[in-house]
C-alpha cells in the first residue's frame, strides 16, 4: 500500500461571513490548496468533501469545473472532516489515485445545534425533553468525571482562557479577544458547571487538504508532511456519547480510545513522540477528557497538566495552538481538516506567533462527532 502526503492546504477564515454561502467558502479553501500544491482543479483525480448544514460538497466542481471526477459527499456529525480525510487517505493508499483532495466546509444558523432525534433512531420524547441539546450532555459527562478524579472548575476555566489565547494569534480565528480565567468562570452558567465562555458555537469556514502518494510528494512541495496514519472508530457497547438515552452498568471503551489506540498503532509512533495536538474541544471539559483518552497522561492527571502550563504553546504537551473550536467555532464539516491544516503549518514552521519552539516532527489530531465518533491521525514531516 501506498503511504500519503499532504502536499497542499487552504482555508477560509472561520466566523460568521454574511452573503458567502457555505460552498464559496470551501471553493476558497480549495483554490488555496491547490496553489499551496502548485496544481490545477484538472490534476486532481479524486475528491472527497464535507459539509453537514451547507448543501453537498460535490457541488463546488460548478466553480471548480466540470472534470468529471469522482466527488463523493461525506456527512458523520462533528468527524465529518476526519471522516472526508481518512476516506482519501484510503483511496491513495489503495492505490486507486495518486493525488486527490479532501475538504470540509459549513455554514450554520446562529444557536445551539438543533439536530432531529429520529435522525439517530431515537424517539421524539428524547427531543421533546431537551435532550437533544448536547450541552446538557457534555455537562452531564464532565460532571461525573470532575467528581471521579478530581478536576476543578477553574481547570475547566484555564482550558478555555488558553483557547482565546491562542485564537487571538490566529487571523483565521473566530473569537480572538483573550479572556481571564476569572471572566470565563463569571460568564453566564449554561449547564452547570460549563459557563458560557467554556463552550464554542456553531459557526462558518472551511478548509482543504491536497493528498498524494507519498513518493511523489517531491513533485509538489519543497515541505510535504506525512500522514502515517488516518483512523475513525465508532461507539462500543456500555461507552457513553452523545445522545445515549442510557448509561450500561458495566462501562465500555470509548471511541475515542479505540481511535487513538490504532492510530498510533498504525503509525508506529507512540503518544511520548507527538509534538504538538490537537483534541476536540467543543467545550473546555471535552479537551481535559480526550487528552487523557488519546493516551497523554493518566486520568486525573489533568489538572496538574494544565496549572504547570504544560498544554500551553510553549509547555511539553501544547493543545490546541489554533484556538480549537473554542477559538474557532464549529463548523462541522470544517473542524476536522482545520487541526491537520494547523498541524501541517506547526509542522512546515509556518505557525507564525503560535509556532511550537523546538522543531515539531511529529503531530496529532482528534475529532469526536454524535451519536459517538472519533477519527484521529498522526503526521510527521
Amino acid at each position: 500500500m501506498a503511504d500519503v502526503a499532504i502536499v497542499g492546504i487552504g482555508i477560509h477564515p472561520f466566523g460568521r461571513h454574511e452573503g458567502v454561502s457555505g460552498r464559496q467558502q470551501g471553493v476558497v479553501a480549495a483554490r488555496a490548496a491547490l496553489a499551496d500544491a502548485g496544481i490545477g482543479w484538472r490534476e486532481v483525480e479524486f475528491a472527497f468533501g464535507g459539509s453537514d448544514a451547507a448543501g453537498n460538497a460535490d457541488a463546488m466542481v460548478t466553480d471548480l469545473g466540470l472534470t468529471g471526477l469522482p466527488f463523493i459527499n461525506v456527512t458523520n456529525g462533528c468527524a465529518t472532516g476526519g471522516s472526508t480525510l481518512t476516506l482519501a487517505d484510503r483511496t491513495i493508499r489503495s492505490g486507486a489515485h495518486d493525488i486527490g483532495l479532501a475538504v470540509g466546509f459549513d455554514k450554520h444558523p446562529a444557536g445551539a445545534f438543533n439536530p432531529d432525534p429520529e435522525l439517530y433512531s431515537l424517539d421524539p420524547w428524547y427531543g421533546e425533553t431537551g435532550l437533544m441539546l448536547t450541552t446538557q450532555f457534555f455537562a452531564m459527562k464532565i460532571q461525573r468525571y470532575m467528581h471521579d478524579y478530581g478536576i476543578s472548575a477553574s481547570t475547566l476555566a484555564k482550558v478555555a482562557a488558553k483557547a482565546y489565547r491562542n485564537g487571538s494569534l490566529n487571523r483565521n480565528a473566530w473569537r480572538r479577544q483573550p479572556l481571564t480565567e476569572e471572566e470565563i468562570l463569571a460568564s453566564p452558567m449554561i449547564s452547570h458547571p460549563l459557563t458560557k465562555y467554556m463552550f464554542c458555537s456553531p459557526a462558518e469556514g472551511a478548509v482543504a487538504l491536497v493528498l498524494c502518494r507519498a513518493d511523489r510528494a517531491g513533485e509538489y512541495s519543497d515541505t510535504p508532511v506525512y500522514l502515517r496514519s488516518a483512523v475513525l472508530r465508532s461507539r462500543g457497547f456500555g461507552s457513553f456519547e452523545v445522545f445515549a438515552p442510557s448509561l450500561a452498568l458495566e462501562r465500555g471503551g470509548a471511541p475515542t480510545v479505540a481511535a487513538a489506540g490504532a492510530a498510533f498503532e498504525a503509525a508506529g509512533i507512540g503518544p511520548d513522540e507527538v509534538d504538538v495536538i490537537q483534541i476536540q474541544d467543543t467545550e473546555s471539559g471535552a479537551e481535559v477528557m480526550h487528552l487523557a483518552e488519546c493516551g497523554f497522561c493518566e486520568h486525573g492527571e489533568q489538572e496538574k497538566l494544565v496549572r504547570d502550563g504544560a498544554t500551553e504553546i510553549g509547555g511539553a504537551r501544547p493543545v490546541n495552538t489554533d484556538g480549537g473550536c473554542l477559538a474557532n467555532g464549529e463548523p462541522i464539516g470544517a473542524s476536522g481538516l482545520r487541526q491537520v491544516y494547523e498541524t501541517v503549518l506547526q509542522l512546515r514552521r509556518q505557525a507564525g506567533e503560535r509556532q511550537v519552539p523546538g522543531n515539531p516532527s511529529v503531530g496529532f489530531t482528534h475529532v469526536y462527532g454524535a451519536p459517538g465518533v472519533s477519527a484521529c491521525t498522526v503526521l510527521s514531516r
